[in-house]
């Protein structure tokens, strides 16, 4: 029930700081260019190192939550598959659902992944691109067979998007937090 209750509290101050209101509109601006400006300026190593533990951080949690908006609507939903293809960290889902439409009208994005101790979670904000080589598609149903049942990568329904300006925070009740760019 904690973890529930801890999980939920997440979801709603995700939910909470995605409302566009115009004061924050100016803030999300200075956040992304500060994003832009902290991802230029690390060296492709490091950033790809960056990028690793993101992406093990998920894959450590499983499921992880993404949240999106529809106009002033932020709608948070659970994802559960990443991939690094090409020095690019993709999600992936399908073109007829909402989702993939919200993150079209609108890039920017937060992830929440919680781990199973439900004390340590890391948010990620960036902007979601979407990728539609045609090889990408099918690496990353490659390493996710589970997938191939319900995904072709030439089906023009697949969509892969990768984040661009990516910021990781990890976080817990027991300490500081820590931020890396990818």
């Amino acid at each position: 029930m904690k973890k529930i209750n801890f999980a939920l509290a997440v979801l709603l101050s995700i939910a909470a700081c995605t409302q566009n209101k115009p004061s924050q509109t100016t803030e999300n601006e200075k956040e992304t260019a500060a994003q832009t400006e902290a991802a230029d300026s690390i060296n492709p190593q490091t950033k790809q190192e960056n990028m690793k533990e993101v992406q093990a951080y998920l894959k450590e949690c499983g499921a992880f939550f993404i949240a999106t908006t529809d106009g002033d609507q932020p709608h948070v939903r659970a994802f559960g598959v990443s991939e690094i293809i090409n020095n690019r960290l993709y999600i992936m889902t399908g073109k007829v659902k909402d989702v993939y439409k919200q993150m079209a009208a609108n890039g920017k994005f937060e992830i929440c992944a919680l781990k199973q101790s439900g004390s340590e979670w890391m948010r990620v904000t960036g902007t979601l691109v979407n990728d539609d080589d045609l090889a990408v598609k099918e690496e990353f149903l490659n390493r996710n067979e589970s997938l191939k049942s319900m995904y072709k990568a030439d089906d023009d329904n697949m969509a892969v998007l990768y984040i661009t300006n990516g910021t990781a925070r990890f976080c817990s009740f027991s300490g500081a937090e820590r931020k890396v760019n990818f």
